[in-house]
């Protein structure tokens, strides 16, 4: 049962982005699946339990954005969309929907394979060696790193991996200003590009799952001009 290489599903169907990626990677001692369209993708999926899913946000027959939705539903596998460099409105939508990082096109292989050697690092999965009982609780909000679990007023909230890296990230710092450069670099790694969109989207999606009230954020405010900052001191009345 247990896997010795890294399984990549690629979900893409221009044949150039195809070889070079397949190449690539496989260079890099990884599996490569390849599915050219969506609804093939759903089926690899399903049948080669992958490691990370490399999936274009426009694919035949079944869109990107309704294949990590899909996924989404029952697993939290890592996934890098790749989009237009133009298609920003691609990108959000895809953080949006529960994706945990994207490559634009034309992207470098460097730069690609240092993504997934990121979302995979900081995968549940990939701690199997070492058992760590950690638990951050503040007020209502209890994360338990271990287990890669969320309970808010006691009641379980799922989590994609970058929010839940996000989340715990300002609940170990609290009443502290962390800064949109730091964050960054903390959860997405130094090789990813400076781009606060995705920050932004991902601090939205958490609110929405553990504020009270999203429009007044309470928990995790934002310091104009730096960053973000998670709130203790309201979390023990």
């Amino acid at each position: 049962m247990n896997k010795t290489l890294t399984t990549v599903l690629v979900a893409e169907d221009e044949e150039s982005f195809i070889d070079a990626i397949t190449l690539g990677l496989s260079k890099e001692g990884m599996t490569v699946a390849v599915a050219r369209d969506g609804r093939e993708a759903l089926d690899l999926f399903a049948s080669v339990n992958p490691d990370v899913i490399l999936l274009d946000v426009m694919l035949p027959k079944l869109s990107g954005i309704d294949v990590c939705k899909t996924i989404r539903a029952t697993s939290q596998v890592p996934i890098i969309m790749v989009t237009a460099r133009s298609s920003e409105l691609d990108t959000v939508v895809g953080l949006e929907v529960g994706a945990d990082d994207y490559v634009a096109k034309p992207f470098r292989m460097r730069e690609l394979t240092a993504r997934i050697r990121a979302v995979l690092r900081r995968s549940p999965n990939a701690i199997d060696s070492i058992e760590i009982e950690d638990m951050i609780e503040i007020g209502e909000i209890v994360l338990d790193t271990a287990r890669h679990e969320l309970r808010v007023a006691q009641v379980p909230v799922a989590l994609p991996l970058k929010e839940f890296e996000l989340l715990e990230l300002l609940m170990s710092n609290p009443n502290r200003v962390m800064t949109r450069d730091m964050i960054i670099d903390r959860v997405w790694g130094p090789y990813h590009t400076s781009d606060t969109k995705t920050l932004d989207v991902h601090i939205k999606r958490l609110r929405s799952k553990i504020e009270p009230d999203p429009s007044t954020p309470t928990y995790i405010s934002t310091v104009r001009g730096l960053g973000y900052r998670f709130e203790y001191k309201q979390m023990n009345k």
